[in-house]
């Protein structure tokens, strides 16, 4: 991986945030992906993400497997912790690297290859187990690093820019995270940062296993009008299923207002939101809800995007195991070899 530094100098006038950290803080190397590609734009929305949550650098670990989406971490954060996998195994190392420091935030970013195919297996397990992170996949429907052969994610009827057309039922990365039991699971467009940044946000703050699917084109070998994943098909056909915003824990804002009316409320930055109450019915917390609209705009060949689904009460891979309070790589050889006097006593309850 190629990695070119960014020039030091910025706007005299570029905002700080909580933290005394600007947004160049928070960026990585410059990019070496294809002029317009989707990946750019997911890199710019974590960034966004990180900043506005004040998200400090050194408390983030950043993993990848292979493929032009697993080079999107060179791209952001590159004060933080990183490590790039193999080919569909960042999940090991998600999962070892948590065990190891649960106090992080950790981020893996992967592709449809990368977690749809060779990594699937280990994609199943990560979810299952709970591992508290934030997972993206961004998703293409081709290997744009081996030069655009089709994904699994492809769509049936899609056709890359070669003519290849997908003949199979593709895998529903979304709706496999809900079957498989993660606590978050949202899609997005790369293209839409409106709807995206917010979605990292909750994501990183959730606990347990957050999952985001983000349709990201590829310019270059699968952005046709025949393709699902191009960016024609993608702003015709994807469908919000509800507005998004996320606003950090602080001292509670509260307000009340009737159906139908309009709020404006001052957040604790001094940015001001304007609230309207409207009738939605879609509720992300019902399982089988959120399963049922995945399928429902996918039959009108739409594509359901935004928080699809939410489980806020699930145990997650540390409470299921009942780890220890403090991180494993911080105990002493007196927390881990406790003495003879404590191992005859946990002998004698085996007698």
């Amino acid at each position: 991986m190629t990695y070119i530094r960014k020039p030091k100098f910025a706007n005299p006038h570029i905002r700080s945030n909580d933290l005394g950290l600007t947004h160049r803080d928070y960026e990585g190397s410059l990019t070496t992906l294809c002029g317009g590609c989707g990946h750019d734009s997911i890199s710019a929305a974590i960034i966004q993400a990180a900043v506005g949550m004040s998200l400090p650098p050194h408390r983030v670990a950043k993993l990848s497997g292979i493929g032009c989406s697993s080079k999107i971490p060179a791209y952001f954060l590159s004060r933080s912790h990183g490590f790039n996998s193999v080919h569909g195994r960042m999940p090991s190392v998600a999962t070892g690297a948590n065990m190891a420091n649960k106090e992080l935030y950790f981020l893996g970013v992967s592709g449809d290859g990368d977690s749809a195919s060779i990594g699937l297996g280990q994609f199943c397990h990560i979810v299952r187990r709970r591992i508290n992170m934030l997972y993206i996949v961004a998703n293409n429907g081709t290997y744009g690093l081996t030069k655009g052969q089709l994904s699994a994610t492809a769509d049936p009827g899609s056709r890359t820019k070669s003519g290849e057309e997908s003949q199979y039922d593709n895998i529903d990365m979304a709706t496999l995270a809900i079957e498989l039991g993660a606590s978050f699971v949202a899609r997005s467009f790369s293209g839409d940062k409106s709807q995206l940044v917010p979605l990292i946000q909750a994501g990183l703050s959730h606990k347990g296993f957050a999952f985001i699917d983000v349709i990201s084109p590829c310019v270059t070998f699968n952005n046709t009008d025949f393709s699902t994943h191009g960016y024609k098909n993608t702003w015709e056909n994807y469908q919000a299923l509800s507005s998004i915003d996320y606003v950090p824990m602080r001292k509670e804002i509260t307000t009340s207002y009737g159906a139908g009316e309009d709020k404006e409320i001052t957040l604790h930055d001094g940015s001001v939101i304007h609230l309207h109450k409207t009738g939605s019915d879609y509720r992300p917390e019902d399982r089988d809800n959120a399963l049922s609209h995945i399928s429902d705009y996918r039959k009108k060949g739409k594509i359901a995007t935004g928080l699809l689904y939410i489980n806020q009460d699930q145990a997650d891979f540390h409470e299921l195991n009942d780890s220890v309070d403090k991180p494993l790589n911080t105990l002493a050889s007196s927390d881990l070899c406790p003495g003879n006097e404590v191992l005859q006593s946990i002998n004698e309850t085996f007698r």
